[in-house]
């Protein structure tokens, strides 16, 4: 669907934002901010980021060059970059996917994604934050943070690129207290820590090491 309606901005032309009646908003260059307690349809840039407030709504928030943020206590139904993070604000709730293929994702304290977060390339983090569809990733590495909880189990697939013999090993880490239900499933090698209170479903293709206190050794 992204890629449908980019080609179509670039295809008409379109160099300034155009509103539809349901608050959709597409551009070609330049960003796109959503104020605090505000409202909007799709959300849909290829040149420049995406700001939604604090406590604001939105349909769905989508660009290909540009980093998406969105602040505390908002929803949006999904959120989706190509080259950019995406940062989700405390108490924010997602209710589909969050996906990137070059760029972090990055979950504050209570943020809920109903489905999954992947990426490519790019960290994966979350504080205290629930991911209801399972994180998937290649290159990134990933923090399931202290008391944050994740159903759906943790894939990291096989690095197929040109230099993935050079590439590092990503290093997973589930924190003190997290919960990572279903299979932990690594498809490459990787560098595996569990804390000693937290709770994983099965694992394969890695060998899981335990840690006490709040991270493992660097």
């Amino acid at each position: 669907m992204i890629r449908y309606k980019l080609a179509l901005l670039l295809t008409l032309g379109f160099v300034a934002p155009a509103f539809a009646d349901d608050g959709d908003i597409d551009k070609v260059n330049g960003g796109i901010t959503v104020a605090d307690g505000g409202s909007a349809g799709s959300l849909t840039t290829v040149n420049g980021g995406i700001r939604v407030g604090s406590n604001a709504q939105a349909k769905s928030a989508q660009t290909v060059n540009g980093g998406i943020d969105v602040g505390s206590g908002s929803s949006l139904d999904s959120v989706e970059s190509v080259n950019g993070g995406i940062k989700l604000g405390s108490n924010t709730r997602i209710r589909k996917d969050v996906n990137v293929v070059n760029g972090s994702i990055s979950l504050a304290s209570g943020a809920d994604v109903t489905g999954k977060a992947a990426n490519v390339n790019g960290g994966i983090k979350l504080d205290a934050a629930h991911v209801g569809g399972g994180l998937d990733t290649v290159n990134g590495d990933i923090l399931v943070g202290a008391n944050s909880r994740v159903e759906g189990g943790i894939v990291v697939e096989e690095n197929h690129s040109w230099f993935s013999m050079n590439s590092r090993k990503p290093r997973v880490v589930i924190g003190p207290h997290a919960v990572v239900q279903g299979t932990l499933k690594f498809k490459r090698e990787v560098e595996l820590w569990v804390s000693d209170s937290a709770t994983i479903g099965p694992v394969e293709g890695a060998t899981a090491q335990k840690f006490s206190g709040d991270q493992p050794p660097q």
